[in-house]
């Protein structure tokens, strides 16, 4: 049986530097914590999220957007909003498979009741998967100390 800290420690992202860095590098460096660290998810949850050819249309889907932005024309500009929108719904759909994966793993292999919220799931998608995997350990100790609570009432 694993640690409660073992997928922590292998992600090794804060939340608040996973923003700054989002931002600071236009979202590029988003994908590539994401590429990185999909694989590590899967191994350690022992569920497959997604291959790397599903990252890869991300990454089209962001590049074609930006170059096709503000070209001058109505059609591209149509063309790279819906390429925006269609590469965030892929970022959104691995999120939703990620905290399933994330859910199943905490019941399964450490005994927690992880609940994730969906709304924020929908709303930061990433960012709320990094937070929740950094926060495993204190979920865990939550739980524990209810569960402390129950047995002496």
């Amino acid at each position: 049986m694993s640690t409660i800290n073992e997928l922590k420690d292998k992600i090794n992202t804060k939340t608040w530097n996973l923003v700054l860095l989002s931002f600071a590098t236009a979202g590029i460096y988003l994908l590539l914590w994401l590429y990185k660290n999909n694989k590590i998810i899967s191994d350690t949850t022992k569920v497959r999220l997604v291959d790397d050819v599903y990252i890869i249309w991300i990454a089209v889907c962001a590049g074609l957007s930006s170059a096709l932005a503000n070209l001058g024309t109505v059609t591209l500009d149509f063309t790279s909003i819906v390429l925006s929108l269609a590469g965030g719904v892929l970022y959104i759909v691995w999120a939703f498979k990620a905290k399933t994966a994330l859910t199943e793993y905490a019941l399964n292999e450490h005994k927690i009741d992880l609940r994730m919220n969906a709304f924020y799931t929908f709303v930061f998608s990433l960012y709320y998967i990094n937070y929740c995997i950094n926060d495993l350990p204190e979920e865990q100790r939550k739980q524990q100390i209810l569960r402390g609570q129950t047995a002496q009432a």
